[in-house]
């Protein structure tokens, strides 16, 4: 489809802007009045058209041009069009490029690029090309719109739930909505809902390779796919226990393998704080908060195992969806047949989802197994949704004002991207410090700590460009004072001197959260900036004998002024290179159910909790960003952020994916995590390397048993090498220490697979930074799935666990245990290179390859110039050294290696260059073209080093071998034949 239309497209853009221009020299509405009449149920205004349908439940239905590409759609209950203006988008209608057709039944919207049609009778909108090719279209019944009142603390507000469903392509696959942690990379045909949390991170933009997406510019909490919400297993199911027995299953608690307490249950449920309270008598504390991780005995539940069985039967044959919220150790069976296993550390549980097909009126055995660790859990349950229904693009959110969302359209998903950045904003460029390495912990505990990690590295010849101070540097009793507690850090100004002396950099770690006697908590309080419910309900944190705390209103323009100015009294002489926005959902209270957690985070200024839920991370990190920018206005802000929400992308922030554990099945989940996060608008994304909370086995000071050590060894190092292939490269968690030197003794084959790791990152830097470059000038991806990039290819539009890592690498992370090979898919339409030994690799067909335990699988795309710098320790050093060109030969190719200054906002000023390369495969030469642009610092002068890869070699990723052309460039385009 999109091929076809591309020429018609470019055809008839100059007839399309001519028509209508002259349209908006006498139509009204454009260049006249600010709107006018086209008949009684159709209005032209300036940017676009209204109409009035006949039926439906939108009194008005509103579209209004962004772009050649971009359409709004509005559906108001009331044909009121005064909502607040967009959290997410911060582009402006236009005015001018575009026409509005009336016609008998239907009104045309048309663009250069786009159509948008809106029937007479129903006000449902279709998406067209210029050929009348349908992109997308609203189903004619899919636009729901029900008034809902929202309770707070200033009282009862009205709004509405809103649904629109959109009946997609046959063969339309989704991609975006954030980054979740269910192992799923296409949505099509599956459920998430946006609800910020921990490790969970909504975006309500859907990305599809039908050539389209959709932002839904809602801020409440939102479904994509089923719009009903998740029941337990009774509400739907009949449950009956292990003897048959009508009413719920049989729950069996034991005590140290003895069982202590037997009963049925109808529900599995202790999924939050207010329902622990079910426990049976004498089980379980009942803590007003969760406890500090390993701190088990206050609880007793040191020996508990909790046992569920019986049967479930439905009248309803069909897929049925489950949901297992849990922390702890929880096993699930189904029929006999195993569907979870998994663990979680007790304070941070999360789902883990499954699907069963269910014959009606036959029990079906269940069986729950939970080792709790002072955690929490639930079993949720949907009934089947019909086929056509599941299939469909379905967005429902709980509260808003109206149906609002924007299509945008392009030949391809980069496009859709660009378009999508176009609407929200573009995606500022990190320092290049930031694509170096990271070392953090939770936490370092002194300066000496900080400083002398730094010290390790550089002693060692291990690459480093960062590190991190997390939390809890300040006196016990004063979160939020952004105080340095004296006797652990004596002198914080002068261990940022000492990291920077060491030429790496350092950032610290800055939260939301205030205990109400610092004196910035009553700074904030003064003026209506905190969030104040969490105190008033007596909430305690999880340090020392428990702390009041609470958040402050972030939109509160007021209060960001200030947040900032406080962050900016305390740091500003002491000159951090960054801000670590943890916490910023905003985690009031860990395992508050939603209701609760709407209320403590509000009301807002801008509106109830509810209203706002998802959107706090964004204005949070916008108004550090811009206020930090302001006051150094030419050096490249750094933020690392644990949530998001569109837009985020324009305010120098790396999202990273929370709290993740060390357990295999969660680092294969953050492969998924990574790319549906940069198929939401965010080119910049990490994790902790190794998995934040470690099960117990691992976190004993004592030591691990052998088995237990060599898996926590294996997992590491995995882990590592996929972190190394991820935009943003960062060591963290919690005890045993992440820094490679505790992780491996050196010396050792272990040790030497994390430094060649680390060495190859580093050779890799001019291909990342030109990645990086191209986040901002060419709207890029750095982690890419493979749809992106095969968009011809169907059987990639699946795949979870490869990607593409910019243009030329295709990366197949690991992730079993024990695994020295796995299967690989390689999408047609290209050849491929096994990296490490050249063997070349037809398209188009899946293969098992090896993948000992020192690497991970690593392909290249036959046609990629591969560029690739000498061996620094840090990103700053000898960025005028010289260059290898590695040309994989096969195909045509091309690259454009790009450079700026590295630190400053001089790229948006049009200081940068690019020196682009093209490899003729026909006729053998590479040409080296003439350099275009400048920037303070450019070397005049490059060297390049010019090899060949077309077949199997020893010296595949020896970058220094013999044998290279050698070209001494001063950006004059040069020519070299092989």
């Amino acid at each position: 489809m999109l091929l076809n239309t591309r020429l018609l497209k470019s055809a008839s853009v100059a007839v399309l802007l001519a028509a209508s221009s002259a349209a908006c020299a006498s139509a009204p509405g454009v260049g006249a009045t600010p709107e006018a009449a086209i008949g009684s149920a159709v209005q032209r205004t300036a940017d676009g058209v209204i109409v009035t349908p006949q039926t439906g439940e939108a009194r008005a239905v509103r579209l209004q041009v962004f772009g050649p590409r971009a359409i709004r759609v509005t559906a108001s209950p009331d044909a009121d069009f005064t909502a607040p203006a967009s959290l997410m988008v911060t582009a402006q209608p236009q005015t001018t490029g575009f026409e509005v057709e009336t016609l008998a039944d239907r009104v045309l919207l048309k663009t250069a690029e786009l159509t948008a049609e809106v029937s007479l009778d129903t006000g449902a909108v279709r998406f067209l090309e210029p050929s009348g090719e349908v992109i997308l279209a609203e189903r004619s019944d899919g636009r729901e719109i029900s008034p809902v009142t929202i309770e707070d603390q200033k009282g009862s507000h009205q709004f509405e739930t809103v649904r629109q469903v959109f009946d997609p392509g046959a063969d339309d696959a989704f991609y975006g909505l954030g980054q979740h942690q269910q192992g799923v990379l296409n949505y099509r045909g599956k459920d998430v809902e946006l609800a910020q949390h921990n490790m969970d991170v909504g975006v309500p933009f859907v990305a599809s390779t039908g050539g389209y997406g959709v932002l839904w510019d809602n801020n409440s909490i939102t479904r994509f796919g089923d719009p009903r919400a998740y029941g337990m297993i009774d509400e739907r199911l009949i449950v009956r226990d292990a003897t048959g027995r009508f009413g719920g299953l049989t729950a069996s608690y034991y005590q140290n393998d003895v069982l202590k307490v037997q009963r049925q249950e109808a529900q599995v449920n202790y999924e939050f704080i207010r329902d622990q309270q079910r426990w049976p008598e004498g089980f379980k504390a009942q803590p007003a908060q969760p406890v500090q991780v390993g701190d088990m005995g206050r609880s007793g539940q040191e020996g508990v195992r909790v046992v569920w069985e019986g049967t479930i039967e439905t009248p309803e044959a069909g897929d049925h969806k489950f949901k297992l919220y849990s922390s702890g150790y929880a096993k699930v069976w189904v029929d006999g047949e195993l569907k979870i296993d998994r663990w979680r550390q007790n304070w941070n549980p999360w789902f883990h989802d499954f699907d069963v097909e269910l014959p009606a009126g036959r029990q079906v055995p269940i069986k729950i197994e939970w080792i709790p660790g002072d955690g929490y859990i639930a079993l949720r349950h949907l009934d089947p949704q019909a086929p056509a229904d599941q299939q469909a693009l379905s967005l429902w959110s709980q509260a808003g004002h109206d149906i609002d969302y924007y299509f945008v359209e392009g030949e391809n998903l980069d496009e859709v991207m660009a378009e999508y950045r176009g609407l929200t904003g573009k995606a500022t460029m990190l320092p290049r410090w930031a694509y170096g390495f990271w070392q953090s912990r939770q936490r370092y505990n002194t300066q000496a700590e900080v400083v002398d990690t730094v010290k390790e590295y550089r002693r060692l010849g291990l690459p480093i460009d960062n590190v991190v101070q997390d939390w809890f540097y300040w006196p016990e009793n004063a979160w939020g004072s952004h105080d340095f507690d004296a006797a652990r850090y004596p002198d914080p100004a002068q261990m940022v001197r000492d990291v920077h002396d060491l030429n790496a950099n350092i950032i610290i770690s800055v939260w939301p959260k205030f205990y109400p006697t610092t004196d910035h908590y009553k700074q904030l309080d003064a003026i209506g900036g905190m969030y104040t419910r969490n105190v008033e309900m007596g909430a305690r944190d999880w340090v020392g004998p428990g702390y009041a705390n609470s958040f402050y209103d972030a939109y509160l323009p007021a209060a960001r002024d200030l947040y900032w100015r406080q962050i900016s009294d305390k740091m500003r002489d002491k000159d951090f290179d960054g801000w670590w926005l943890d916490s910023v959902e905003p985690d009031m209270h860990s395992n508050l159910d939603i209701p609760e957690r709407t209320l403590r985070m509000g009301p807002t200024a801008a509106g109830p909790g509810a209203l706002l839920f998802n959107s706090y991370p964004l204005v949070n990190a916008e108004g550090v960003y811009e206020r930090f920018r302001a006051e150094q206005p030419d050096t490249r802000t750094y933020i690392l952020t644990r949530s998001a929400w569109g837009g985020l992308q324009r305010t120098g922030s790396t999202l990273w994916s929370g709290d993740v554990a060390a357990r295999w099945d969660d680092l294969a989940e953050q492969v998924s995590a990574g790319l549906n996060a940069g198929l939401s608008g965010l080119p910049n994304w990490t994790h902790d390397i190794g998995g934040f909370s470690v099960e117990s086995r691992y976190s004993n000071p004592a030591g691990m048993k052998p088995e237990d050590q060599a898996e926590w060894d294996e997992l590491n190092l995995r882990w590592f090498q996929f972190g190394a292939f991820s935009p943003v490269f960062r060591s963290h968690g919690e005890f045993p220490l992440r820094e490679v030197y505790n992780l491996a003794k050196p010396d050792t084959a272990l040790y030497a697979a994390f430094a060649d790791q680390m060495r190859l990152r580093y050779r890799l830097m001019p291909y990342i930074y030109t990645l990086a470059g191209d986040t901002w000038h060419e709207d890029g991806t750095i982690m890419r799935a493979l749809a992106m990039d095969f968009p011809q290819d169907a059987r990639v539009q699946d795949i979870n666990d490869q990607y593409m890592f910019g243009p030329a690498l295709m990366v197949a992370p690991v992730h079993q245990y024990k695994a020295r090979s796995r299967s690989v898919y390689f999408p047609a339409g290209a050849d491929w290179y096994d990296a490490y030994t050249g063997r070349r690799i037809a398209g188009g067909a899946e293969a098992t390859v090896d993948a000992p335990l020192e690497r991970i699988p690593l392909f290249v795309r036959a046609g990629s110039i591969l560029p690739t710098g000498p061996q620094v320790q840090y990103t700053a050093e000898k960025l005028d050294g010289p260059i290898t060109l590695t040309v994989y030969t096969g195909a045509d190719g091309s690259f454009e290696l790009y450079d700026d200054a590295g630190t400053t906002y001089g790229y948006e000023r049009g200081e940068f260059s690019r020196i682009p390369v093209r490899w003729d495969q026909a006729s053998g030469v590479l040409t080296i073209g003439e350099r275009s642009g400048s920037y303070p610092g450019m070397p005049a002068n490059r060297t390049f080093k010019i090899r060949w890869i077309d077949g199997p070699t020893g010296a595949a990723m020896d970058w220094d071998a013999a044998g290279a052309r050698v070209v001494e460039y001063s950006g004059s385009a040069v020519q070299v034949r092989r």
